[in-house]
């Protein structure tokens, strides 16, 4: 007898969280076997260097990207076809299911990276955290004061909050592992060649606006979570939130970062965005929030334990899908 073949994708995705939330990325299991995203990430680099080649004229790049992108996504979607097929033949199939879909979110390792910027600023001042937040961030850490570092921390926290936990759930509820296989495949795209650079910015123009369609409602619903969430935390104000999330998320330059960027800025009463350095050349990007753009190692907790109560917020709207699944 077949154990668990169809149960709830919301009982199974909150397995997965549960799972995350207590043992993480697994470095025991991924010291002999190779990541999933560690894979897409190689076949992306190999690709990368196959297809986009300089010498070759901006279309040819071009297409050549929309070819590798759409090649890797569909791959990856049909090999999460494959592994769920095969898990109809497995006992507790739901069990193995949620572990597969829990090595795919970045629930713990995300508090915990953020967490780390905070512990080393403490522990070792401004050079420490430069270090700490270099591992999170794609700006200069060098160009940072400590209050620059706090609040790359926090937009980190709240930006891959909705990349790497609200949108590969959001895409598994959907389609399964299908389609958790595929974000996680075009988001690694857009991580790796998604870039404005003059070597990315014909190859990885597919890549990147694949994943700005990808990631338009989580972003969206990753707000609304920070909001709702920041009603019952007496350090942060709900309404705040909503508001500088409607007035100031569509200033930033990536069409969803900025919903739970400044939705956090809001909560938190910060000013977060604002000018920072890339490869020693200044991007003046606008200010998300009204609030103090001196963040201090206070607002750093206080935007964790946000987080937290967001991802609590999370697993209860799960609870609520699978209580009214199961009702119809």
């Amino acid at each position: 007898m077949l154990i668990f073949r169809d149960a709830d994708p919301f009982l199974i995705l909150l397995l997965a969280l549960a799972v995350d939330l207590a043992f993480g990325d697994m470095p025991w299991i991924f010291r002999y076997l190779p990541h999933p995203v560690a894979i897409a990430g190689s076949a992306v680099a190999r690709l990368d260097r196959r297809l986009n080649r300089a010498r070759r004229s901006d279309r040819t790049r071009l297409l050549r990207g929309v070819l590798a992108t759409f090649v890797l996504v569909v791959v990856a979607a049909a090999l999460g076809w494959v592994v769920k097929e095969y898990l109809g033949f497995v006992h507790y199939s739901a069990v193995v299911e949620g572990v597969i879909v829990a090595i795919l979110l970045a629930q713990r390792s995300l508090f915990e990276h953020v967490a780390a910027v905070a512990k080393a600023l403490q522990a070792g001042g401004i050079a420490a955290g430069r270090t700490a937040v270099a591992k999170i961030v794609g700006r200069d850490p060098e160009s940072l004061d400590e209050h620059g570092v706090i609040r790359a921390a926090i937009e980190s926290l709240y930006e891959n909050f909705s990349d790497g936990v609200v949108a590969p759930s959001f895409w598994y509820l959907l389609f399964g592992l299908p389609g958790i296989f595929a974000y996680k495949t075009a988001n690694t795209l857009d991580s790796m060649i998604g870039h404005r650079s003059p070597k990315y910015f014909h190859f990885g123009w597919a890549a990147a606006r694949l994943d700005d369609a990808l990631n338009w409602i989580p972003a969206r619903l990753t707000g609304a979570l920070l909001c709702i969430a920041a009603a019952g935390l007496p350090e942060t104000s709900a309404r705040a939130a909503w508001a500088t999330m409607l007035r100031d998320a569509r200033k930033h330059r990536s069409p969803n970062a900025g919903w739970p960027e400044a939705a956090g800025a809001g909560a938190l009463g910060l000013a977060l965005g604002g000018p920072r350095s890339y490869g020693g050349t200044t991007a003046y990007e606008p200010w998300l929030g009204e609030g103090r753009a001196r963040a201090t190692l206070p607002d750093l907790a206080a935007a964790l334990k946000l987080f937290l109560a967001a991802a609590a917020c999370f697993a209860v709207l799960l609870l609520l899908g699978a209580a009214l699944a199961h009702s119809l």
